[in-house]
């Protein structure tokens, strides 16, 4: 029996799904490595592409249905077919250059015969894609194999990830788009004064359209060159290491853009090289291209791929977007996953399955201490289990239900009528290690609204100054604090924020587009307002601090889940302890309870360590950091008796025994 049944005997029924699985995984691995380990396997991006040698330049292409490949460029005037490319076997060409033919940043173009059409590509394997402003067109630049100066050897990151997801073009309060080395030098020293220890950096993989925020690629061994050159971005992740960062890559190989030109669709000249046949290959909800994961060439192509990133870029890891899409036939749209059967039909692809398997198997290779994130809505039982265990390998989950939750109540019910018995179990009920968040760039996009949006709405504009208190905003910053406390302290095993949230960044994120005028508005972070004195975003910013380091200091996250100590419906008041801590919610949005019992499991004292109502965190100071006794009366169980005003929360600590005792002499 599979391990995977042992830790979850309801899987049993599932077992011959699950033999299936592994025997698949076994089968493609054996048939990729023939007896060699899959670092070995995957090293495509080391000899297709550009490469310099002691003879000169070597260029080499997969285009298997190809008639002719030939390259063309600035060295030889642009003329289509005056280097043709010469046929080796597999589908695979070459063309060798003197030395002194290409230079670095020489611009070429790959051009490809199939039958009587020619047509123009950017080769597979380019490093750095760049785009004429005045004419639209893409073009690749040779980018020369170099040594970079690392000096980030031995570093070592947190176990748990706090993870600030940042999009480095919109990272700059100018109207621009900003610089990998902005963001190094800028935004950094930020995340580590807010206490993240993870970033993970969304549309770094070339992209033909700035507003995709990075999800339909073109180029994927090229970082987007908007933001500057491949050194420029190991500039960043090497100072990121140097102040103790995580860096995590949002890797795209759910999909690709459908472009012929700047993207890898129809290189060959057929739509089958990289993605299956006919409509099978076509997203219906995207637009974009399905990749064949069944097929050797383009596993070499992606997990060569994901090798790349970690090793040019030293990436510690990757968020692994649209893995429910890759999961299933029907790509999750419309499905319940009511059940386990929804998990274990024919809907499921069972060749993705097999690749993300192969694709957490070659990671630990790469660097067994890489951390691995799977965007997935449907909770596929076995996602966070390891693929020797049945499992398809990944460390953590995105709890996605969890902010579409926070969404639905802000949205559609008053605050009387938050059911916070089914707010705790979508919190704490999940099969896998989760990452727990309120708000990602999904909720700040146009279209969506951040969760200070929602809750103030127009009076953000008006009624932001600290000395300003109405009904509208006082509700907004109570519940921005006390939502994201419940979330971070409750919610998983590891916590995100996207850029800018974590102060309650006003408004949405809109891309400079002609609808809007080309403007970049709404495209950048305003991280003035945070330091504004004037300001209540400062205030919310302080309490994310804070919020972070009382999590840390007190192991929050040392334990798996929380376990509840009290919960009352008609009292809006709800408790709980993880680690060393005391949580304790009041969500009434008017009734403040003075001596309010709450259970505990410690005969110990507790002290307050953090509050939602402090004066420095947009509170109005009501509660004392003192020390609160545990009685047990009667037969009624050990207790602590709070003051809890109205929309406030309470974290405690649990001093030791003999720290009780000694303060007690």
């Amino acid at each position: 029996m599979l391990h995977i049944m042992e830790t979850n005997p309801e899987l049993k029924p599932f077992e011959s799904d699950l033999k299936l699985r592994m025997t698949r995984y076994e089968e493609k691995l054996k048939q990729l490595t023939a007896g060699k380990t899959l670092k070995e396997f995957a090293n495509a991006h080391a000899w297709f592409g550009f490469h310099q040698t002691d003879e000169g330049w070597v260029y080499r292409e997969w285009a298997p249905a190809a008639d002719q490949v030939y390259l063309t460029g600035d060295f030889n005037s642009w003329h289509w077919i005056d280097h043709p490319l010469t046929r080796l076997d597999n589908g695979c060409w070459e063309l060798k250059l003197p030395a002194d033919t290409l230079r670095e940043g020489s611009k070429v173009m790959t051009i490809v015969r199939n039958g009587d059409q020619l047509t123009q590509h950017l080769p597979l394997y380019t490093r750095r894609a760049t785009q004429d402003w005045v004419t639209q067109s893409w073009c690749c630049e040779v980018v020369a194999d170099k040594p970079y100066p690392w000096t980030d050897q031995g570093f070592t990151p947190d176990k748990t990830p706090l993870i600030y997801e940042a999009h480095v073009g919109m990272s700059s309060e100018e109207s621009r788009i900003a610089t990998y080395r902005d963001f190094a030098d800028t935004v950094l020293p930020h995340v580590v004064d807010a206490g993240y220890n993870t970033i993970q950096l969304m549309a770094v993989m070339e992209h033909p359209y700035y507003g995709s925020f990075g999800y339909q690629v073109s180029n994927f061994f090229a970082c987007s060159s908007r933001f500057g050159y491949p050194d420029d971005l190991k500039y960043l992740v090497n100072k990121a290491h140097g102040m103790g960062i995580r860096v995590l890559l949002d890797v795209v190989h759910s999909h690709a853009v459908g472009n012929t030109l700047e993207g890898i669709n129809r290189f060959d000249g057929t739509d089958y090289q990289f993605f299956h046949e006919g409509g099978k290959g076509n997203h219906p909800a995207w637009g974009t291209k399905l990749f064949n994961y069944d097929k050797p060439e383009v596993l070499h192509f992606l997990l060569s791929n994901l090798k790349f990133w970690m090793e040019e870029f030293h990436f510690d890891g990757f968020r692994f977007d649209g893995v429910t899409s890759m999961l299933y036939h029907s790509h999750g749209l419309g499905e319940s996953f009511s059940s386990l059967a929804d998990y274990f039909t024919m809907n499921t692809d069972v060749e993705a399955v097999t690749y993300l398997q192969l694709a957490n198997t070659l990671i630990r290779e790469v660097k067994p201490d890489a951390l691995t994130i799977a965007e997935d809505m449907s909770g596929m039982p076995g996602m966070c289990n390891p693929v020797a265990d049945g499992g398809i390998g990944f460390n953590y989950r995105l709890g996605m239900g969890i902010p579409d939750l926070w969404i639905r109540y802000i949205k559609e019910r008053r605050d009387e009528d938050w059911n916070l018995g089914k707010l705790w179990t979508e919190l704490v009920f999940r099969n896998a290690p989760t990452i727990a968040y309120v708000e990602s760039h999904d909720q700040a996009l146009v279209g969506d609204k951040t969760v200070i949006f929602r809750l103030a709405d127009a009076a953000m504009y008006t009624q932001m100054e600290k000395d300003c208190h109405t009904d509208v905003i006082d509700r907004a910053v109570a519940l921005h604090k006390m939502i994201r406390l419940i979330t971070m302290s409750a919610g998983g095993n590891g916590y995100l924020c996207f850029m800018g949230n974590e102060f309650g960044h006003p408004e949405w994120i809109d891309f400079p587009r002609p609808g809007n005028g080309n403007s970049f508005l709404y495209c950048r972070r305003q991280w003035s307002l945070m330091y504004n004195d004037r300001l209540k975003y400062g205030q919310l910013y302080r309490f994310d601090q804070e919020m972070l380091r009382v999590a840390k200091e007190y192991g929050v996250f040392d334990e798996g889940w929380p376990h509840l100590n009290w919960i009352h419906e008609d009292q809006h008041v709800i408790a709980y302890e993880r680690g060393q801590l005391l949580f304790v919610f009041n969500f009434s949005p008017n009734e403040s309870y003075a001596d309010y019992w709450i259970p505990v499991t410690k005969p110990v004292d507790y002290q307050v360590v953090l509050t939602t109502d402090d004066f420095d965190n947009g509170g109005y100071g009501r509660i004392a950091y003192n020390r609160v006794s545990s009685d047990q009366p009667g037969t009624e169980g050990r207790h602590v008796r709070l003051y809890l005003p109205a929309r406030t929360a309470i974290v405690l600590r649990a001093c030791e025994e003999k720290e009780a005792a000694d303060d007690a002499v």
